[in-house]
């Protein structure tokens, strides 16, 4: 990562706006920008779900409630934001659950589906109109996407290297119809795939089903034309925690496509729990 990233922020501006969800990635991409020549941060955080820690690494914070679309684009307009990232969980629920605003319920009347690339596809619509481009946060974070080779925790037996590759394929076509990104597989067969519930919980449901001996597997990977811009695949220390609660032996991250957040902490559980993680392509 050289000089070229800092020119990801274009025409020269030196300031990047952060749409902050929840859990330690705003964190984390606050710290990474930061050091690769972001010179001033300004974030949209969330009540209730960004972390208030985010505030002392960002040069200006506006908290607001989720789906209060015409403040978020407002509050970065008048701090002369021209560019901004999304990252962390921001749940598509959170819009109905939280009372969106006029344009946020506007914007959701017009759309014929409603899942996460077309919702937050339109919120990037919307934020354009108001002057601000959704770009992809990838540059600051790619020193945090494994790539092929990675390996933590026990070896895979051989019975477990098939089950990867079948739940690799088996995601694969998952994520081309826009249902989930992860599933879960023992033995050949699928146990557990990810919808609206979101990857924690697929793992719990999938681990469950493999029965008390475990032996599950777990594969996550990117959809089709992916959208970097709104949905970066992302585990951590709690997801290995999950995997181990539920009886998960092996993760696998498609090779350069997903962020491994907090790695200290997720290679010593991985070790301490006997979760293998590992990347496949």
């Amino acid at each position: 990562m050289g000089p070229a990233t800092v020119l990801a922020v274009s025409d020269g501006a030196d300031t990047l706006g952060l749409i902050a969800g929840n859990r330690s990635l705003p964190l984390c991409f606050a710290k990474q920008a930061r050091s690769l020549g972001v010179k001033r941060l300004v974030a949209v955080a969330f009540e209730g779900e960004t972390n208030p820690e985010l505030a002392a690494l960002v040069d200006d914070i506006v908290w607001l409630k989720v789906g209060r679309l015409s403040k978020m684009i407002s509050a970065f307009a008048e701090r002369g934001v021209k560019q901004c990232v999304m990252v962390g969980q921001i749940a598509p629920k959170n819009l109905f659950d939280l009372r969106p605003d006029l344009r946020a319920m506007a914007m959701l009347l017009k759309l014929k589906e409603k899942n996460a690339r077309t919702i937050f596809g339109a919120v990037a619509d919307e934020l354009k109109k108001g002057g601000v481009e959704l770009i992809e946060a990838t540059p600051w974070l790619r020193p945090l996407m494994p790539g092929a080779g990675f390996q933590l925790g026990p070896p895979l037996s051989d019975e477990q290297r098939n089950d990867v590759r079948f739940g690799f394929r088996i995601a694969r076509q998952v994520s081309r119809l826009e249902i989930g990104q992860t599933v879960v597989v023992r033995n050949g067969t699928v146990l557990a795939v990810e919808g609206f519930e979101g990857t924690d919980q697929c793992l719990a449901r999938g681990g469950e089903l493999a029965g008390k001996d475990g032996g599950a597997v777990a594969v996550k990977v990117t959809r089709e034309k992916h959208d970097m811009r709104f949905d970066i695949p992302c585990i951590g220390a709690k997801t290995v925690d999950i995997c181990a609660s539920s009886g998960i032996s092996v993760l696998a991250l498609e090779a350069g496509k997903t962020l491994l957040l907090e790695q200290d902490d997720v290679k010593k559980l991985a070790s301490k729990h006997s979760v293998a993680l590992t990347t496949v392509s």
